[in-house]
């Protein structure tokens, strides 16, 4: 017999054109009641309220040890406070006890007194289910959930670190390559610049040859033009013809017959 959810499903595949992909949650089967909030604390649920299941007690039952099917109870602590009730108990009081020990979904209690939750004389069978109440583990799980979303946030740090350097070992030769043909290129160009800095020298060098040929020939036609051109000054003191005196006498004939005494 087909129920008015499997007309929905039908009338739904029907208007849904065909190829297209319907976008759905993927839960698991069983078990889960909420999608995944990424393991921090979720402000729909009420942390200070728990069940659990008596599994052990000592012979004076005074020491309990609780099972849980959550295990947010490993953030208890020694001597932490929790109240609980005992359903099926015949009182709709509280009990108090304190933690001793925490394992993986199991924690230890001792209670001091079991008559505001429990019937005195009555037996107090293993397996019993109790309601919890604990703001201390409500606290504590507040304070794990803010400290796991720091340490989400310094791994997705150190995985993209890793990244990097993943990135750069896997590609280390390809890197290699790059980098040597960087310095090939830098040198070879280097190597252009140093042959065209000595081809310039060389050109630089003929030229100036030219020049200083050309240099020298005119300096030695601007001496001789010096030389040419320069005044002469005239010396009185030195003259050979100003020192000669005039008297107006005859000059006899030259060279004159030597003198013989």
């Amino acid at each position: 017999m087909r129920t008015f959810g499997h007309f929905l499903l039908a009338f739904f595949f029907s208007t849904v054109p065909a190829g297209a992909t319907i976008a759905v949650p993927s839960y698991p089967q069983a078990g889960v009641l909420a999608p995944d909030n990424r393991g921090v604390i979720d402000s729909n649920v009420d942390y200070e309220r728990f069940f659990g299941r008596v599994s052990d007690k000592d012979d004076s039952q005074r020491v309990f040890k609780i099972q849980v099917e959550n295990n947010n109870t490993k953030f208890f602590r020694a001597g932490d406070l929790v109240l609980f009730g005992v359903n099926r108990g015949g009182k709709s009081g509280q009990c108090r006890g304190f933690v001793r020990n925490v394992e993986d979904f199991h924690f230890t209690i001792y209670v001091e007194n079991l008559s505001p939750c429990f019937t005195r004389g009555e037996y107090f069978r293993r397996g019993t289910v109790l309601n919890f109440y604990s703001k201390a583990l409500a606290l504590r799980i507040f304070e794990a959930s803010k400290f796991r979303e720091q340490l989400i946030l310094r791994k997705e740090d150190f995985l993209k670190q890793m990244n990097g350097i993943n990135h750069f070992l896997w590609t280390f030769d390809q890197q290699k390559v790059k980098t040597a043909a960087r310095f090939d290129e830098e040198i070879n160009r280097l190597q252009r610049e140093k042959r065209k800095a000595l081809d310039d020298m060389i050109t630089l060098k003929q030229e100036r040859l030219v020049l200083q040929n050309e240099l020298m020939k005119r300096l030695n036609e601007l001496d001789e033009s010096l030389i040419f051109y320069r005044v002469e000054r005239q010396e009185l003191l030195t003259d050979r013809w100003e020192l000669d005196q005039d008297q107006g006498l005859p000059v006899g004939p030259r060279p004159q017959k030597l003198r013989q005494d």
